[in-house]
C-alpha cells in the first residue's frame, strides 16, 4: 500500500510541474501551482503558466463503488483521466530566452536524443528461438543462451510475459559538449553548468504500443505507437508520422524494458568480449535489414546501415551498455557529391534494482555523435552531445490504462517524415556551446578507449 501511495503522489507532484497537465482543473491553490508550473518552465515569462492542477479523475466524475468494494474511481475514472493526457494538444510554443544558439542547441538535443528509435520491428509476444546447438553457427547459438540468462536475471520468462503495462519517470540533462571542423576542436569545460534540465514520462502498453513526453528547458517533445504508426510532435515540426515499420522506443531498451529488449536481439550474433568499466561483457551485434532500411528511406536521403551493439555483463548477465550507429546518404539536389551522415549512441546503464521482482536500471549516461563528412575533400564536422538520466519511479500493470490512451494525434500531417528531417541542412553545424564562453573549453579526457563523462552531470541528474 506504501509503494502505491508513493506512486501516486509522485505522479501528483509531476502533474502539478506541468509535465503532464490535466483537463479537470480546480481554482484551490491556485497561486502555489502556478508558481510551481513557473518554475518548472524555466522562471521567465516564455514557460506557460498552468492551472491548479489535481491529481486524478474527478472523484465526483468517477461514482461510488462497484459489488466487489473496489472504487469506480480505480476501474473508470483513472483511464479516462490517462486518455485525457495523452490526447490533450500539446504546446508548440517556442523555447524561452537565451538566444538562437541555444534554440538550435535545444532542437538538435531534442530531435536527436529526446525519441530514438531500435534499429527493427520487434513483437515482445513472441517467444525467443529454442536454443539450439544442433546445425547452429556457433555465433546465434551462443547469442541464445546470453539472452536467455538475460531473461532469467531480469525476473524470469514467466513474470516479464505478466506485465501488461508499464510506467516509468524520471529526469534528463542534456548538452552539446564538442564541436569539430576540418581546422579546429572546441570542446565545452562547462558542460555541467551549461546542461539542460528536464523531466520525462513513458507508458508502455504490451503489444508494441508506447508513449513518451519529455519536457527540456522549455520545450516539449510528445511521441507514440499505437501498435500501427509511429508518431512524434515536436514544437518545430509539429505532428506528423515515421516512416518505416513500427519500432520500439530505444529509451526503453536502456533497462527499463528486459522482454523487448530480449526480443530485439533475438536475431543477434554474438561476435566476441570487451571490458565495459571493468566489467567483462559479451557483445551481441544486430544489424537492420535491407527491406527496413528501404522503408526508412526516401527522396534523396537513403538509410545505408542501422547496426546495435548490446553489451551484457558476464557477472550479472544483465545489459549495461548500448551501442548503435546509423550511417544515412543524403544525395544533392544540384548534382554535386553526396552528403554522408553517421550517427552514433553509446549509453551506459546503471544502478539495477528490482521492482516488484523486475531488474530496471535506474539511471545512464549517454553520448551522441554526429559526424557529417563527403561533400568536400578534407572538409567534416563532428558534434557531440550528452545526457544523463535517472529514474524515479517505476510500475506495472497500471489499472485503467487501455489502448484508447495510445491513440494519435488528429492533427497528424499527411505522410510521413524522415528520421534525416533532424539533421543540420547547411554546410557548418548550428550546434554550437549553449551559452558558455568560447574560452572556457578544454579537451575532455579520454580513458580506456570509452566514452569521457562528465561525473558532475551525471551526479546533478541524480
Amino acid at each position: 500500500m506504501d509503494r502505491k501511495q508513493g506512486f501516486f503522489s509522485a505522479l501528483r507532484d509531476e502533474v502539478a510541474r506541468g509535465l503532464s497537465p490535466a483537463r479537470a482543473r480546480r481554482r484551490a491553490e491556485e497561486v502555489a501551482a502556478a508558481k510551481a508550473a513557473l518554475r518548472y518552465a524555466g522562471g521567465g515569462g516564455g514557460g506557460e503558466a498552468l492551472a491548479p492542477l489535481m491529481e486524478g479523475p474527478d472523484p465526483e466524475e468517477a461514482g461510488g463503488g462497484d459489488g466487489a468494494g473496489r472504487p469506480r474511481r480505480d476501474r473508470d475514472g483513472w483511464g479516462r483521466w490517462v486518455r485525457g493526457q495523452l490526447a490533450r494538444a500539446p504546446s508548440a510554443g517556442p523555447a524561452p530566452s537565451g538566444g538562437a544558439a541555444r534554440r538550435s542547441d535545444l532542437r538538435m538535443l531534442l530531435g536527436v536524443m529526446g525519441a530514438a528509435l531500435a534499429p527493427v520491428h520487434v513483437c515482445a509476444a513472441e517467444p525467443l528461438p529454442h536454443l539450439s546447438i544442433k546445425d547452429t553457427p556457433i555465433e546465434t547459438s551462443s547469442a541464445q543462451y546470453i539472452l536467455q540468462q538475460y531473461l532469467a536475471a531480469s525476473g524470469g520468462q514467466k513474470l516479464l510475459s505478466s506485465v501488461r503495462n508499464a510506467y516509468a519517470m524520471g529526469k534528463v540533462r542534456m548538452v552539446a559538449t564538442e564541436c569539430e571542423t576540418a581546422s579546429r576542436v572546441v570542446k565545452n569545460r562547462m558542460a555541467a553548468r551549461c546542461a539542460e534540465p528536464g523531466r520525462f514520462v513513458l507508458w508502455q502498453m504490451a503489444p508494441e504500443m508506447w508513449y513518451i513526453e519529455l519536457a527540456v528547458g522549455g520545450s516539449k517533445v510528445h511521441a507514440g505507437c499505437n501498435g500501427k504508426l509511429v508518431w512524434r510532435h515536436t514544437p518545430w515540426l509539429g505532428a506528423h508520422s515515421a516512416k518505416g515499420p513500427v519500432r520500439p522506443l530505444r529509451r526503453a531498451l536502456q533497462g527499463l524494458d528486459p522482454l523487448t529488449t530480449a526480443s530485439m536481439f533475438a536475431g543477434a550474433r554474438c561476435i566476441g568480449e570487451r571490458k565495459v568499466n571493468g566489467d567483462d561483457c559479451f557483445i551481441l551485434k544486430l544489424c537492420a535489414d535491407p527491406e527496413t532500411l528501404r522503408a526508412r528511406s526516401e527522396g534523396l536521403a537513403e538509410i545505408i546501415r542501422h547496426v546495435l551493439f548490446g553489451y551484457f555483463s558476464q557477472k550479472t548477465g544483465l545489459l549495461v551498455h548500448l551501442e548503435d550507429s546509423h550511417l544515412t546518404r543524403i544525395q544533392s539536389t544540384t548534382g554535386g557529391d553526396a552528403v554522408y551522415w553517421e550517427t552514433t549512441i553509446n549509453s551506459f546503464i546503471e544502478d539495477y534494482r528490482p521492482v516488484e521482482g523486475i531488474m530496471i536500471a535506474h539511471s545512464g549516461r549517454s553520448a551522441v555523435t554526429l559526424f557529417r563528412f563527403g561533400e568536400v575533400a578534407m572538409s567534416h564536422t563532428k558534434t557531440r552531445m550528452e545526457e544523463a538520466w535517472s529514474i524515479e519511479e517505476v510500475a506495472f500493470n497500471v489499472p485503467g490504462l487501455s489502448m484508447d490512451c495510445f491513440i494519435p494525434p488528429t492533427d497528424i500531417k499527411s505522410g510521413s517524415i524522415s528520421e534525416t528531417v533532424e539533421l543540420p541542412h547547411s554546410g557548418k553545424s548550428k550546434v554550437g556551446l549553449l551559452p558558455c564562453h568560447g574560452a572556457k573549453v578544454a579537451a575532455l579526457e579520454k580513458a580506456d578507449g570509452n566514452v569521457a563523462w562528465s561525473r558532475a552531470l551525471q551526479r546533478d541528474c541524480k
